[in-house]
């Protein structure tokens, strides 16, 4: 019997020290929990005391409410409908050209807009650097925000100073040197073109230089230009030596003599048009290979591309006067002797063409070269002979 009992008394013996274990554990734990709180409660109280001691000795309260977050919310959603609609806040980017003419040839399939679109004309003015008649259109945007956008294309080492007040104050678009007569002065055109279609409210665009002019006031001008079924850019085939003379045999099947135009390379074209010309991969290699001087590739390249794909859009015709009659490669240049009111008469009246198929008096709505010594005479006359 004291076996079995020891036997038993063995396993029972087994749980007594696992028993007596957790029973002393229960004791000891809630004692160390206690002071382990009240050392922590006191760490608390003298950090509260040291604190407020601090606030009051040193006036760090009143440093940290001022404090500004630099936290700034996003102006608004990408994928909202104000990211497609607005033009980009800044017209500095980091695009190759390349990515420049994907982005700028996205077309809505949709013609009806789902918001109020007020048509735009973008003014593209290409030029090496200043524009030393900005004061005359300073004068001629006044007072029509809204109805216009003006882009700058200059040598990239070029930096415009002007006022924040301007209209071309920071309109510089990213550039590269353009040549004349080259395939650089066409990729030039071809930026302007592509950084005005990111805005999708540009309906017209119009190319310009330093020296071209306004002839019109703008409300004669925006008319004109929205309400017109066709786009003004010259396209003419020239039979002689300066127009299929300078045409290369290489460029077949995709260009035929046929179809070769020349025309100003000055022009205004519509939305539709403007984005042909952006996203041409057809033409381009054909004429950036075998149009090089004495082959001017900007009077041949828009003019051909254009009649070949949409020859019932063009007015065949360029609302950029120039003057040619003094002979060589450049037209004439105007200075200040030349700024007269029958000056302009010479220009504006007496003249017939077609507008809208029908016949009109008024032809040119801009005109070049003047020269920066103009700038004075036409300010003192552009009230009562331009109408602004």
């Amino acid at each position: 019997m004291q076996t079995r009992i020891g036997s038993v008394g063995s396993l029972e013996e087994g749980k007594d020290p696992v028993i007596t274990t957790r029973t002393s554990q229960s004791k000891t734990l809630p004692l160390r929990a206690l002071q382990l709180f009240g050392f922590f409660l006191a760490l608390c109280i003298g950090f509260s005391i040291i604190s407020i001691y601090t606030i009051r000795r040193f006036g760090i309260y009143s440093t940290v409410t001022t404090v500004k977050s630099t936290f700034v919310p996003c102006a608004e959603e990408p994928n909202s409908l104000d990211h497609w609609r607005k033009p980009p806040s800044s017209l500095l980017h980091s695009m190759s050209d390349k990515e420049l003419l994907w982005r700028a040839s996205f077309v809505p399939r949709i013609k009806k807009y789902p918001f109020n679109r007020l048509p735009k004309i973008a003014f593209m003015f290409l030029t090496k650097g200043p524009l030393p008649l900005a004061p005359l259109w300073e004068r001629f945007f006044k007072g029509h925000e809204g109805l216009y956008s003006v882009y700058i294309h200059s040598l990239p080492s070029f930096k415009a100073e002007f006022p924040s007040s301007s209209v071309f104050y920071r309109r510089q678009i990213p550039s590269q040197v353009a040549e004349w007569g080259r395939m650089s002065m066409c990729d030039a055109e071809r930026r302007l073109l592509a950084n005005a279609l990111l805005d999708i409210s540009n309906e017209w665009f119009i190319l310009l230089s330093e020296s071209c002019i306004p002839l019109y006031n703008f409300s004669v001008i925006y008319q004109y230009i929205m309400k017109s079924k066709h786009s003004f850019m010259g396209a003419f085939d020239d039979p002689g030596p300066f127009g299929r003379g300078r045409y290369n045999y290489n460029m077949v099947p995709e260009v035929n003599i046929s179809k070769w135009r020349k025309g100003s390379q000055w022009f205004e074209v519509n939305r539709k048009l403007a984005i042909n010309i952006v996203e041409d991969v057809t033409y381009y290699p054909k004429f950036e290979q075998f149009c090089r001087p004495a082959c001017y590739v900007d009077e041949h390249y828009f003019p051909t591309m254009l009649t070949i794909q949409t020859p019932n859009l063009l007015a065949n015709r360029s609302i950029t006067w120039v003057d040619w009659s003094r002979g060589g490669p450049h037209p004439g240049t105007f200075g200040r002797s030349d700024i007269t009111e029958d000056f302009f008469k010479r220009i504006l009246e007496g003249r017939q063409c077609r507008y809208n198929d029908q016949p009109s008096s008024i032809c040119f709505l801009f005109a070049r070269k003047f020269a920066p010594s103009a700038m004075e005479p036409l300010l003192r006359i552009a009230q009562k002979v331009l109408g602004f």
